[in-house]
């Protein structure tokens, strides 16, 4: 017997076609990718923080165990929402920090609210601990500037460049007003690699660094006074003169000497806390925890830190190869240039390459807002590395009974 002659017609029904159209409104999870690779540097990292924290001060550790509940609860809440509900509140988002990094500048705002430390005003008091806003600029800026750069017509003109400089000079110039040179340093880095990874021409980035070369001198006679010391304490060292030691390069010089005080395997705690009290290290907690780490588990314990951040790193680049939403993996790119950025200049002031500019180690420096901050920043490339856009195909047919 014929199939016409069983008095049941035969029709063909795509495979799956209702529950494809609504899996696009409802996207697929990726709940195993490479961005928990970052997940497992960071928490690495913070651990290792914590410890070295606690070599001299036990009570900002316990404070720091606490911060690193808030971040990864933060970081577990920035996963949730899609991504691209980010990018349509960055701009919202931007404007919202820019007014708090006003609002730290204002001289009628009473020091209850807004706290100084060390003639700077970056602080908001909160009244359990402090927020600084300018951690939540670097990521506003992040976001806002992936959301322009994600349509190819808006930076492939030289004028069209125009718009992601100014970006990035408006944040960057109310973070040196503060002031806080070594947060602002980091914009640049992050807005070139941003733009590299978006597809823009290397010969219109190469004039502007050229044009930034040479404006370089400008920018030095606009330095606050210590500022231009610590320069000229770099200058001292490189050269051998003793003056850099005295006065304002006592902090590095000390830091070198716990870093080449921990060998190859380290002092251990109570020797390293010794040293580093006998030494008078200043923020050995926040910005010169390294030398703390050096000092503590020597050149294991710096090759372990960069191992850590390599994993950040490889993860992050690996989840932004993954992506095909432009708007994702720029995300990813300026998180992971700026972290490395402010590891690379961190550690280079820590061992006398660099001047010394106030910047925290990710993860490991001591602060509420700086490791709230960068878990939130894990999140996010969580949240991309969760979610992989919808590739339709040609489904497959299967036979079906219609007894119509």
């Amino acid at each position: 017997m014929s199939l016409a002659d069983s008095g049941r017609a035969l029709t063909f029904r795509p495979a799956g076609v209702r529950a494809r159209a609504r899996s696009i409104h409802r996207p697929r999870l990726e709940w195993w990718n490479l961005a928990w690779l970052c997940i497992a540097g960071a928490l690495g990292l913070s651990l290792l923080g914590v410890f070295a924290i606690g070599t001299t001060e036990p009570g900002f550790a316990t404070r720091q165990v606490a911060f690193l509940l808030i971040g990864v609860s933060a970081a577990a809440v920035a996963a949730l929402p899609h991504y691209r509900w980010l990018q349509r509140m960055s701009v919202p988002l931007l404007l919202l920090v820019l007014g708090l990094l006003v609002f730290v500048l204002l001289p009628f705002v009473p020091e209850s609210i807004v706290r100084p430390r060390n003639g700077a005003r970056r602080w908001i008091n909160l009244v359990v601990t402090d927020l600084q806003p300018s951690e939540l600029a670097k990521i506003a800026y992040v976001l806002s500037l992936a959301s322009y750069l994600r349509y190819r017509k808006n930076y492939r003109r030289f004028l069209g460049l125009f718009l992601p400089f100014a970006l990035t000079f408006i944040p960057l110039g109310l973070i040196l007003v503060e002031p806080d040179l070594g947060t602002a340093l980091l914009f640049l880095p992050t807005l070139f690699a941003m733009l590299v990874a978006a597809g823009a021409k290397l010969r219109h980035l190469v004039l502007i660094i050229a044009i930034g070369i040479a404006a370089a001198p400008m920018v030095y006679p606009i330095l606050k006074p210590h500022q231009k010391a610590r320069i000229h304490a770099l200058v001292y060292q490189i050269k051998g003169d003793a003056r850099h030691v005295r006065d304002i390069g006592f902090q590095g010089d000390r830091a070198q000497t716990l870093v080449g005080a921990g060998g190859l395997l380290g002092v251990g705690r109570t020797r390293a806390a010794s040293l580093v009290t006998y030494n008078r290290l200043p923020e050995e907690h926040n910005d010169m925890v390294f030398a703390v780490i050096a000092c503590r588990w020597g050149l294991l314990g710096a090759l372990t830190l960069g191992g850590l951040f390599l994993l950040v790193m490889a993860g992050g680049l690996g989840t932004a190869a993954q992506a095909k939403d432009p708007f994702g993996r720029l995300v990813i790119v300026g998180i992971v240039s700026m972290l490395f950025a402010q590891a690379t200049i961190n550690v280079g002031m820590t061992i006398g390459l660099l001047p010394i500019t106030g910047m925290t180690l990710p993860f490991v420096s001591y602060g509420g807002s700086s490791l709230v901050a960068t878990w939130i920043m894990m999140g996010l490339i969580v949240n991309v590395g969760m979610r992989r856009p919808i590739h339709l195909a040609r489904d497959s047919f299967e036979f079906s009974d219609d007894d119509g």
